[in-house]
């Protein structure tokens, strides 16, 4: 798995008339572990999107380059990514199984991990035949943050991953964070609950935006 650098250049995203960032320029090396702290509706999350690829940049650029200095094709920089957020739906017809096996058809786990070994990573006992609708919103959360952060790819971006957590569950995803992902880039988007991103080492917060 190669790794990747993020460079954001005088980057802006704007929903009709109205800028959330303008002149955005961000440097995230690979491997490192940032934090994008910021209240709600401050565009944290419109940030993420915008790294993520899923909304490009009205204005500006953002370009993922590999340690030997390549550039990733523009249409191919969500295969270097995972992520997991609250607002992702899963297909709450399967049941967990089906669910792990239709995920493991588009994508690698880490270290060819097989779907029962996923399953058993995210402890929710006697809940593989259970369909996704039935789980509580805590045990959805445990499920996408499992897929992201064992993904085979280089990019791992949280948007408020202990939502809908409890403590154990918190200590749980820490520890998934520091096993499993501790050798990718990761950007957290958190209220500044730290509990969210103790393995962060550098911080931007939004209030550093500029939006004229």
């Amino acid at each position: 798995m190669s790794l990747y650098n993020i460079t954001i250049q005088k980057a802006g995203v704007r929903f009709n008339r109205n800028w959330i960032f303008r002149n955005l320029d961000l440097q995230i090396k690979a491997s490192e572990k940032w934090v994008i702290t910021g209240s709600n509706g401050s565009g944290k999350s419109t940030l993420l999107h915008m790294i993520s690829g899923r909304i490009w940049p009205s204005e500006g650029k953002i370009s993922f380059t590999d340690i030997q200095g390549h550039d990733a094709d523009q249409s191919s920089i969500y295969k270097l990514i995972s992520m997991a957020a609250p607002y992702i739906e899963l297909i709450e017809e399967f049941d967990l199984m089906q669910l792990t096996q239709f995920v493991n058809g588009h994508m690698n786990f880490h270290k060819g991990r097989g779907v029962k070994e996923i399953i058993d990573l995210m402890q929710l006992p006697n809940t593989g035949t259970k369909a996704i609708k039935h789980f509580s919103s805590g045990m959805k959360q445990r499920v996408k943050l499992t897929y992201a952060i064992m993904a085979d790819r280089p990019v791992l971006l949280l948007d408020e991953p202990c939502s809908n957590l409890d403590e154990k569950a918190i200590a749980w995803y820490q520890e998934m964070v520091n096993s499993y992902a501790n050798h990718k880039t990761i950007i957290v988007c958190s209220n500044n609950q730290t509990e969210e991103y103790p393995f962060c080492t550098n911080e931007y917060s939004t209030t550093m935006f500029q939006q004229k």
